[in-house]
C-alpha cells in the first residue's frame, strides 16, 4: 500500500505556516491548496503576476482570463493583487516566497532537482522553476516515488538537464518522506504499509533511515 495523490498533498501542506508566502508549481503540487489545515492562512503567490489566489472554480464560475502560471483557471480573493512578470519574478528573486512545493523528473542525494525538461521531447520552456528553486526560502518536491517504467527518481546523481544544485530540502513521494540536509538523503517518515526495504528496492541514491 502506497500514498495516493491526496495523501500526499495532505502531507505537504503540513509544510505550511500561518503568513507564508507559497508558490505551487503544475501537476501535484496544485492540488495542495485543497487539503490545507484548518485555521492556516497563507498567500499563494503565481510567476504569471497574481498574489492571493483563491480555489478552482466551478465550470460555471470559471473566468478564462483567470489563470495560474500552469494555465489552469482559478479564483481570485477580496485582497487578491496583479501586478507584471518582472515584479512577481523580483518577489521570487528577492527571497520573499517562503516556500515552494514542485514537481519533479529527479531529485539527487544532494538535493539537486532536474524537473523542466526531457531530452528529445517538446519544450514548452522551462517557467519560472530555475528562479523558484534559486529565490525561495525552502523547496519541498511531490513526485511518485518511480518513473513510469520504474526507474528511479531519487537518484546519486541526475542524469537529466538540472533545474537547480542542492536547492531541494524535503521530497515528499507515495513511499514516504524524505529531507536532505547538508547533501545527504534521511528518510524521515514512511507511507502507511511500507517497508524500509520496499524504499530501498526502489532507489537509487542512498539514506538514512529516520523513521520508525
Amino acid at each position: 500500500m502506497t500514498w495516493n495523490h491526496e495523501q500526499m498533498c495532505t502531507r505537504a501542506a503540513a509544510e505550511l505556516k500561518d503568513g507564508y508566502y507559497v508558490n505551487l508549481g503544475i501537476g501535484i503540487p496544485t492540488q495542495v491548496a485543497n487539503y490545507i489545515p484548518r485555521g492556516v492562512k497563507f498567500t499563494l503567490q503565481s510567476e504569471n503576476g497574481m498574489l492571493g489566489m483563491g480555489p478552482f472554480p466551478t465550470k460555471e464560475t470559471a473566468d478564462p482570463d483567470l489563470i495560474n502560471a500552469g494555465k489552469q483557471t482559478i479564483t481570485e480573493l477580496p485582497d487578491s493583487s496583479y501586478f507584471d512578470s518582472a515584479t512577481s519574478f523580483a518577489m521570487i528573486r528577492g527571497g520573499h516566497v517562503d516556500l515552494a512545493i514542485l514537481g519533479a523528473l529527479q531529485v539527487s542525494e544532494n538535493g539537486d532537482i532536474a524537473n523542466w525538461m526531457v531530452p528529445g521531447k517538446m519544450v514548452k520552456g522551462m517557467g519560472g522553476a530555475m528562479d523558484l528553486v534559486a529565490g525561495v526560502k525552502k523547496v519541498v518536491v511531490i513526485m511518485e516515488h518511480n518513473s513510469k517504467d520504474g526507474g528511479a527518481k531519487l537518484v546519486k546523481q541526475c542524469s537529466l538537464p538540472l533545474t537547480g544544485k542542492k536547492v531541494v530540502n524535503m521530497v515528499i513521494t507515495d513511499l514516504g518522506v524524505f529531507t536532505i540536509e547538508s547533501g545527504k538523503l534521511s528518510l524521515i517518515e514512511l507511507a502507511d504499509g511500507v517497508t524500509v526495504d520496499e524504499v530501498q528496492k526502489r532507489t537509487e541514491a542512498p539514506f538514512a533511515v529516520l523513521a520508525h
